[in-house]
């Protein structure tokens, strides 16, 4: 095999062979100090492998790069939140949840921004579960400090297809939202103390469309209007219903001569028609005494066309489908159950930390033989390299320049046969080695009564860093 310097020492030598009186012990010095410098790399590497079994500061550039580098997010295990107890509590009862439907009793469903918006800046708020268990919407509200505004993003969050339907919606995330967001209010900042959101109302009956009102006003002076938006989950498209405010306002104007622009109204959206499940049902409200005004229950098509008046009495209850889920408190355990979770959970860190010491010191151990490996190998380089030189000084003691590179590729070729020659017969040393190993376990089997065919499986485990 042509080593590394070889040629490059030949060439060197032709070229300026007036230097070669110092070549001798300069480029002996150089071979052990390249020798030297690779073994201490190697050791550097060996000890920082070492050091990030567990992820630490400690690491080069190329290594934070490599573990800065973007990573699926959709591809992330993400298990159930455990509820943490203080270590100053002996017992704290843990809360329990159960599945109920959203939108019940139909139209209530309301955002409410509380106190924590206005610290955190950000809250993500009520999320409604579709019919199929297969994605979760929510709102994400935003708090801007130099308005006193808010705006409002709607996103989806895709399910796990195992598990039941309870861990499904526990496991939820939004480190596996889906980045672009369905819905999103006007995020302008022209308007102080102004408020724009998003609350999902209900899902139809076969979860392909998804009701939605939002809602705009001010925090100083209270709502100023509800729209209502359809989306379209098949064709990723939303329409505006607000066909049906059009339809109110020009009833009420052509036919009871009241002028609905100069009042203080609103409507608010109840849900899918169960008895057409293309159809929506809103009702109407005018705020102009002590008592609102009911404007009337109406109805208007998915897409926003063809509103309809259903009744002008506000004791007819509109029936609607209610097809969303979410996830309540239940209750809290008993105590009986925490006790028991509580020693198992003890036994089973018991044999985590004795498992994680063992496959910390096997780890070591491999990248320990690893290293050494390495080194037995950066230390055949250097007797080859260094065999190679003194061959190239006996030449130049006894063969001209011209006929120099000729005598020295000659070597390097026979050399090169030799290695490759003694390489084989290691190679057919391992194989007789791994043929008696062999051997001696066809030999156990038969002891046994099993073959390798019939021999059971044994799974390979992860390694304690997860990999």
């Amino acid at each position: 095999m042509l080593r590394k310097f070889g040629v490059l020492v030949l060439f060197f030598i032709i070229l300026a062979p007036s230097v070669f009186a110092f070549g001798k012990d300069t480029r002996s010095r150089e071979l052990k100090y390249k020798y030297q410098v690779q073994k201490e790399d190697a050791k550097n590497d060996m000890e920082g492998k070492i050091l990030n079994l567990i992820p630490s500061g400690y690491m080069t550039v190329d290594e934070y790069e490599k573990m800065s580098e973007y990573k699926d997010k959709s591809n992330l295990e993400i298990q159930i939140p455990k509820f943490q107890t203080p270590s100053d509590f002996k017992y704290v009862p843990k809360p329990t949840y159960r599945i109920v439907k959203y939108n019940d009793p139909p139209g209530t469903v309301e955002l409410s921004l509380g106190k924590q918006l206005y610290l955190k800046h950000l809250i993500n708020a009520q999320g409604i579960v579709s019919p199929d268990y297969n994605m979760l919407v929510y709102p994400a509200v935003y708090y801007y400090t130099d308005s006193a505004s808010v705006a409002c993003d709607l996103f989806v969050i895709p399910l796990d297809s195992e598990g039941t339907n309870l861990n499904k919606i526990l496991k939820a995330n939004t480190a596996k939202k889906i980045p672009e967001p369905i819905l999103s209010t006007d995020k302008s900042i022209d308007n102080y103390a102004s408020f724009r959101t998003l609350t999902p109302v209900d899902f139809s009956v076969d979860g392909s469309k998804l009701l939605v009102k939002q809602k705009i006003g001010s925090r100083e002076d209270g709502i100023w209007e509800t729209s209502v938006f359809i989306y379209d989950f098949n064709n990723k498209v939303s329409y505006d219903l607000s066909e049906v405010r059009d339809a109110i306002v020009y009833f009420w104007q052509e036919y009871m001569d009241v002028n609905l622009d100069d009042k203080r109204w609103d409507i608010y959206p109840v849900g899918f028609d169960k008895n057409d499940a293309e159809r929506i049902i809103v009702q109407g409200f005018a705020f102009t005494g002590e008592k609102p005004v009911f404007l009337g229950t109406w109805s208007v098509d998915w897409k926003g066309n063809q509103s309809r008046l259903i009744t002008f009495n506000n004791d007819i209850k509109p029936v609607v489908s209610i097809n969303g889920y979410k996830v309540i408190q239940d209750g809290v355990e008993p105590y009986e159950v925490a006790a028991i979770d509580e020693k198992i959970q003890k036994t089973e860190s018991k044999q985590v930390r004795k498992n994680f010491k063992q496959q910390k010191k096997d780890a070591v151990k491999l990248i320990k033989e690893e290293y050494q490996y390495t080194i037995k190998g950066l230390k055949d380089d250097f007797k080859d390299d260094y065999r190679d030189y003194k061959k190239l000084r006996s030449l130049k003691g006894s063969t001209e320049d011209a006929q120099l590179q000729a005598a020295y590729k000659k070597y390097l070729i026979d050399q090169t046969n030799k290695d490759i020659q003694r390489g084989e017969k290691l190679i057919e040393k391992r194989k007789k080695d791994i043929e008696k190993i062999d051997n001696k376990i066809e030999k156990l089997y038969q002891q046994t009564g099993e073959t390798s065919e019939t021999a059971p499986v044994v799974e390979e485990e992860k390694d304690f860093t997860g990999q």
